[in-house]
């Protein structure tokens, strides 16, 4: 059995896809579904069983000889969530008590960290164990995220399990999303409707002309390939996933409109003055200690892939 939490969600759903495809269906999927549509994303996967996050510990009972990993996306990863209490208990403290429960009975335990731990970028975006403690997230999605990392880090656990720490995923699955959806999913609905993109100005325009903010954009279908190969080696600590390649929002849109086909048309506007001062303008995936041999699509061919997806609001 493989155990995956936040099996509905983005990453999660997209995943448990990924290992249907391989001939895998022994899977244990955990998520919570009350009033939100992510539900849609499981239509027509195959798994074991679905149960809430709430009863996970009660069901693995007596099922830990069964479990040969357990795969934790589940988190709250809304980056403008104000509640503090509300994501050290979900994203900090049930990922402890998780991570317990794996190294406790000897089960692979691979989970989900975020490049929103590197903050700004100043200490660079080297997944290098010894940096984690000079890391300053900018939200407090990110520091519940690092904590976790700190915890592992501190009590000298990194040996014990896989961290993975994902750059800016997009694809299919992510439409429940809403406002925490990837922007090339926003810029397809603006093309739609109006014709053009809107992107943020610049807010260090000395270092960054306007869309020219740097992204590791990776599709979907990479990063939970390169997720799953954890499933087959054996390596343990934090990694990071992206493709270790620079993109920029205006190379995101002009690859959007040319798979629309539709005449470039870029509008450039102010940063909300809330997202100013945790605005990153530059992130990019120091790739050296991932395996070799990983290949992503390029950006031109993961959007032209993913635009069909999106006018058909098809699943993957």
């Amino acid at each position: 059995m493989i155990v995956i939490t936040g099996a509905a969600g983005f990453i999660g759903s997209a995943l448990v896809r990924y290992l249907n495809d391989q001939g895998i269906f022994s899977l244990i999927l955990v998520d919570d579904l009350k009033g939100k549509e992510k539900w849609k994303n499981l239509v027509g996967k195959r798994f074991f069983s679905l149960i809430s996050r709430h009863k996970i510990f009660e069901y693995l009972q007596g099922k830990e000889k069964d479990i040969q990993a357990v795969i934790h996306l589940g988190a709250c990863s809304n980056t403008l969530e104000r509640d503090g209490d509300y994501l050290l208990e979900n994203n900090t403290r049930f990922s402890i008590r998780l991570a317990e429960f794996c190294i406790e009975h000897g089960i692979r335990f691979i989970y989900a960290s975020s490049a929103a731990t590197y903050g700004d970028g100043r200490e660079g975006f080297s997944d290098d164990h010894g940096l984690i403690v000079k890391l300053r997230p900018l939200n407090l999605y990110g520091f519940s995220k690092h904590l976790f990392d700190l915890w592992l880090y501190e009590r000298g656990l990194l040996d014990k399990v896989v961290g993975l720490k994902y750059f800016n995923v997009f694809g299919p699955n992510e439409y429940h999303k809403g406002e925490m959806a990837s922007m090339i999913y926003k810029m397809a609905g603006q093309v739609a409707n109006g014709g053009v993109v809107y992107l943020y100005k610049s807010t260090e325009p000395g270092q960054y002309a306007d869309g020219e903010q740097v992204r590791d954009f990776i599709y979907v279908k990479d990063a939970v390939r390169m997720t799953c190969s954890f499933l087959d080696n054996h390596l343990f600590g934090i990694f990071n996933i992206g493709r270790g390649e620079k993109g920029t929002w205006n190379q995101l849109a002009k690859a959007l409109f040319r798979a629309m086909k539709k005449e470039i048309r870029i509008c450039y506007i102010e940063t909300p003055q809330p997202l100013v001062k945790q605005y990153q303008n530059f992130t990019l995936a120091d790739m050296k200690k991932f395996p070799s041999g990983y290949s992503c699509a390029t950006l031109e061919d993961a959007v032209s892939d993913y635009v069909p997806y999106i006018t058909r609001q098809e699943r993957w």
